[in-house]
């Protein structure tokens, strides 16, 4: 059976988000201050980084509620005790100055058009759904998809074969008709591929390995891929 829908990511897939936090705790280091025991805003933007990827991964692992990661970044970068107003207070601050980087790829729109009218479109993501839902709606694309579930409502995170079956029945499609894309080979293609989907890495930074996946280095091959796809053929075919 065809794939009838493409199922995307968001963070580092359609929208920069790498870019857009890098920038924006670039410009609230500059407006808050350098935190105590930060030596330069270089270390310091790389501590926020790692003190991120921490806690995302204690949301991803039903750890922590949404709000509450945000405010154990906030107390673990500034190295200080915040109640909850004063650490939802500074997110709020950094979150102002993270929106206004906000851009999609160059790729993100033109394969949207192409494969508009050929495919359903929908968006899960590792996030929560209402700062996705304004994302994508200050970006402007918000309309070009279905549905949007995210991890913090569905109480669920990729790469759990439950989100995205989750997405699959608010589509009304069997996991073998849709096609998964995103940036990260595990959390994103494999573990569309175990819940029966049709995974897709997007490897935009040239990565490589994991020769069992199918692989694009931008979203202008993901037309092409799908056009010529036998169930994909040989992983190493693409990009």
């Amino acid at each position: 059976m065809p794939i009838r829908a493409v199922l995307w990511d968001i963070d580092d897939t359609l929208f920069d988000h790498t870019a857009a936090a890098a920038t924006g705790i670039v410009r609230h280091i500059a407006a808050e201050g350098l935190p105590p025991g930060h030596a330069s805003a270089e270390q310091a933007v790389e501590a926020w980084q790692r003190v991120t990827r921490l806690h995302w991964a204690r949301f991803s692992a039903g750890e922590t509620d949404w709000q509450g990661q945000r405010r154990d970044r906030a107390r673990a970068f500034l190295g200080r005790p915040l109640d909850d107003d004063e650490a939802d207070a500074w997110f709020a601050r950094h979150v102002s100055h993270y929106e206004s980087a906000w851009a999609l790829f160059p790729d993100a729109v033109p394969a949207l058009d192409a494969l508009a009218g050929t495919y359903r479109h929908a968006v899960l993501s590792n996030s929560a759904q209402e700062p996705q839902h304004q994302k994508l709606t200050v970006l402007g694309v918000r309309d070009r998809f279905e549905s949007l579930l995210c991890a913090a409502e569905l109480g669920v995170s990729k790469p759990d074969p439950g989100a995205f079956l989750a997405s699959c029945e608010a589509l009304g499609l069997d996991p073998h008709e849709v096609l998964y894309v995103g940036d990260e080979p595990d959390i994103d293609a494999a573990g569309a591929t175990a819940a029966g989907l049709a995974g897709v890495w997007l490897d935009r930074r040239g990565r490589g390995g994991q020769p069992e996946l199918v692989r694009i280095t931008g979203l202008d091959q993901l037309p092409g891929l799908l056009a010529g796809h036998t169930r994909f053929g040989a992983s190493d075919t693409f990009g």
